[in-house]
């Protein structure tokens, strides 16, 4: 295998250009399950392989209760610099647990804060909160409520119109209609896991607003309505009083609204592979795919290898 097990951990550095690719041509619906999925299976092929090259590196330590077998000269010739990669492996598995830990704990906080917020409200799809700072946000998974309930402050409502709010609440539901939550949380705990694929996240983040957008433009029939809305709320929202799993005016507006006032995205059937579009939407999903099945194939094969090195 030699230095080929080592393409777990690196060959996430194809996620920018991928993240650029698929946000500039791809549906946001579809480039939001692409990348949050390439990112996950990336990560977890990166932990799991980090995994095994410690326990490669680390089996010839003495006192080490791991199988004598796994120390042989042939396993460990499947790790180039076995014993230095593997202590190194030890604080940085370390990091990427303790990373995930607080990931979750924190997004689990969130939840709790944005719930305990609404305590003595009416058990309703939309929740109006008295404050006058103008700020919207999906809640998942409400108490009560099976998809989760939309949090609007009395403040925004007063500064949209009547379809301009009819867009914020299409958009919102959007967020919960399609587990937005879930896409969001996958690209957080892979950054974590890895940080090459911090750009996945930036761009999972943005397409899933860009994909509640355009249901929301769908929803009320005007993109430009839709796109006066995500303006006007990303001017005068400075973000709710605390951390919000997805909130209207976030992400890089200007570009949300460039994108309502210009074609709706195709949909449906991928372009053909000669236009600009259907070339960079192919290259994205190749890319992708030989990136994840070269990272997934490098950890099943150090797996293997441990496999057949582990007495019966």
């Amino acid at each position: 295998m030699g230095v080929f097990v080592f393409l777990p951990l690196v060959l996430p550095l194809t996620a920018w250009p991928i993240a650029r690719l698929a946000e500039q041509h791809l549906h946001p619906r579809t480039a939001t399950r692409l990348l949050a999925g390439v990112g996950a299976l990336m990560a977890l092929c990166s932990t799991l392989c980090l995994a095994l090259i410690m326990v490669v590196g680390t089996a010839q330590l003495p006192g080490n209760p791991l199988p004598d077998t796994w120390s042989d000269p042939e396993v460990r010739e499947a790790v180039p610099y076995d014993e230095v990669v593997g202590k190194a492996a030890i604080p940085a598995l370390a990091a990427v647990a303790a990373a995930a830990v607080r990931t979750v704990w924190r997004h689990h906080r969130v939840r709790r804060r944005a719930e305990r917020a609404l305590e003595g409200l009416p058990p309703s799809p939309v929740a109006v909160l008295p404050d006058d700072s103008p700020y919207a946000y999906a809640l998942p998974g409400g108490r009560g409520q099976v998809r989760g309930r939309i949090v609007v402050s009395t403040g925004m409502l007063a500064r949209l119109d009547s379809r301009e709010r009819r867009a914020l609440f299409a958009h919102e539901r959007a967020h919960l209609a399609a587990g937005h939550h879930r896409h969001l949380l996958a690209a957080r705990l892979a950054s974590r896991a890895n940080p090459f694929l911090l750009p996945l996240h930036t761009a999972v983040a943005y397409c899933a607003e860009r994909w509640a957008d355009e249901e929301a433009a769908g929803a009320i029939g005007d993109r430009r309505v839709t796109a006066r809305a995500v303006g006007k709320a990303g001017l005068v929202s400075r973000g709710a009083p605390f951390p919000v799993p997805a909130a209207f005016a976030t992400g890089p507006v200007p570009r949300r609204v460039a994108a309502l006032l210009g074609p709706v995205p195709p949909a449906g059937t991928w372009p053909p592979a000669f236009t600009a579009a259907g070339a960079a939407l192919w290259t994205a999903a190749a890319g992708a795919a030989v990136s994840a099945l070269s990272s997934a194939n490098s950890a099943v094969a150090l797996f293997l290898v441990l496999k057949a090195a582990t007495p019966l």
